[in-house]
């Protein structure tokens, strides 16, 4: 690809954001901080990350699920990096699995609301994608400060046995080990999964500890003798498996796993995965620095797709949406993506690049059914500024093309993979299947932002708003101080726009290097395929 210095400045601005995403991610891998991670090996016990690793395939892909999860919350509590909670979705004796670890580095893995949340998104991945789910369980129970917030409503603590029960309904293969603390509600997760494993001496279940049923009841008994490994192992038969250590829990787990039957298959296309002709490092050049900037999503989807090969369905038709068929690591996928290009149609009209037209949501729609008839999962890649407004628009139906396209989006019944390149704004979002459109799997690049419009627009908004009000009030901002409250305004916006923003609070799965993408979007497929489409797709009233 040739390349100028437009293309060079983009690279270094790009590379710039990847570094700081490996460094946050440097930060998040230390859970509780070094001195806790330090405790937690003085009792023989692995961290989260460690009992990941080991029971996972050696140099197989895996890829981790809200790594961010409570970036820059619950300050006030002391944190709770990556939600206290590790999510990872890898191979284990070959087999496709979700794994879910507790850190108790992270206030002894206790349960904070965005734990809960991650717990959740875990557990519908595996429920949609029909994928076995290991718990590897060491927490306090319910972080009590903030038990309101995830106690009692439906999304909150208790779903995650009623889960448990609708996965093992399901056939879907649960198994937990308890390598640390698992107290009151929270002892119903491992004997509400098919098997339960419980190291010695450091494992203990049990609906109240010792200070409390001495509390309650007046009793004296230590821990050990009232939920040890011993206890539940000869005597409740609470759980199925004494081990002697964590790797000999993990291996146990490994050997369980071993013995699982082939799943189903939905029947995805697949043949022998090529690499792209054009590298994936030249996305780092082609993505504007700016996000107002223009470039061609054409370039962007040909460092992605096998062979750099891209069908296009209806390439003259509604060009800024650009819809097609193409191959990730041999899936075949059906790609919807924003073009970015101002574009000129036959008529002459200019088309802004990144906003939905009603010819794209049309083209769109049609696409998405046609994925649906075939059976090919479909690939969202976000760069939208949102629907096109004005008196044109409105009078040409654009609120009817665009709820089309958003029934298309919500209807479908092949599998849907979404990754925010760059804008993803209002009801852009939503059609370009945000997080509330089910996603199997959406991720963000370090370049995306994700808010109900840009910080510069929603910053002038707010200023009107607070001059108008001033101004009810006799007052009138000098142009200093008009300047002064936009900059602080858009200032407040742009935290909230960022990725890790939303990927905090879950609205995405992940921040994820470029590079990443292809086996992001492949193993997505890979688990999708484990689970057989069952029902038709069927858009109602609103037919294409």
């Amino acid at each position: 690809m040739a390349m100028d210095l437009t293309f060079n400045k983009n690279e270094d601005h790009n590379k710039l954001l990847v570094s700081d995403l490996r460094k946050r991610l440097a930060q998040v891998k230390l859970g509780g901080g070094q001195k806790r991670i330090d405790k937690h090996h003085a009792k023989g016990k692995m961290t989260a990350r460690e009992r990941i690793n080991y029971l996972l395939d050696e140099g197989k892909n895996a890829i981790e699920i809200g790594a961010f999860a409570g970036e820059g919350m619950y300050e006030e509590h002391g944190g709770c990096p990556g939600g206290g909670v590790v999510v990872k979705i890898g191979y284990i004796q070959g087999k496709q699995c979700m794994v879910v670890a507790n850190d108790a580095t992270v206030k002894a893995g206790a349960w904070f609301p965005i734990t809960g949340k991650k717990n959740l998104r875990a557990q519908e991945i595996a429920i949609e994608n029909k994928l076995p789910i290991i718990y590897l369980v060491d927490s306090a129970g319910v972080y009590l400060p903030m038990q309101d917030e995830i106690f009692p409503d439906k999304e909150h603590f208790g779903r995650i046995f009623r889960n448990n029960a609708v996965m093992s309904s399901m056939g879907i293969t649960q198994i937990a080990a308890v390598m640390g603390s698992c107290v009151a509600g929270g002892a119903y997760l491992p004997i509400m999964s098919d098997e339960a494993l419980i190291v010695n001496k450091t494992g203990s279940i049990f609906l109240a500890g010792s200070y409390l049923v001495k509390a309650a009841i007046g009793e004296s008994i230590d821990n050990e003798t009232l939920g040890g490994a011993t206890t539940h192992c000869e005597i409740s038969g609470v759980t199925d498996y004494k081990a002697e250590d964590d790797k000999d829990a993990l291996d146990t787990i490994k050997n369980i796993v071993s013995k699982i039957g082939a799943p189903a298959s939905a029947g995805f296309n697949r043949v022998a995965a090529k690499k792209p002709k054009e590298k994936i490092e030249d996305v780092y050049g082609i993505l504007p620095k700016l996000r107002s900037e223009q470039y061609d999503m054409r370039a962007i989807i040909n460092c992605l797709v096998d062979d750099s090969e891209f069908e296009e369905y209806k390439k003259g038709y509604g060009q800024t949406i650009l819809t097609g068929y193409a191959r990730i690591q041999g899936w075949a996928v059906g790609i919807v993506a924003n073009q970015r290009k101002v574009v000129k149609t036959k008529k002459g009209e200019m088309q802004f690049g990144g906003v939905i037209y009603s010819d794209s949501a049309d083209k769109a729609t049609r696409f998405i059914a046609n994925c649906n008839q075939k059976k090919i999962p479909l690939v969202f890649l976000q760069d939208v500024t949102g629907f096109m407004v004005g008196s044109k628009s409105e009078h040409g139906g654009i609120i009817k093309d665009g709820a089309k396209m958003v029934n298309a989006v919500s209807n479908s019944v092949v599998p849907k993979f979404t990754i925010v390149i760059g804008n993803s704004y209002g009801a852009g979002n939503y059609a370009m299947c945000g997080k509330a459109y089910d996603p199997r799997l959406i991720a963000a690049w370090p370049s995306a932002e994700l808010a109900v419009m840009s910080g510069n627009s929603a910053a002038k908004v707010l200023l009107q708003i607070e001059t108008a009000s001033l101004k009810k009030e006799g007052k009138k901002l000098s142009e200093a101080e008009e300047k002064k409250l936009f900059d602080k305004i858009k200032a407040r916006y742009d935290e909230q726009i960022s990725p890790y923003y939303a990927a905090a609070r879950l609205w995405t799965d992940a921040v994820i290097e470029p590079a990443d993408t292809r086996k992001w979007i492949a193993m997505g497929i890979e688990a999708a395929d484990q689970a057989p489409i069952e029902r038709q797709f069927n858009m109602g009233v609103l037919q294409v």
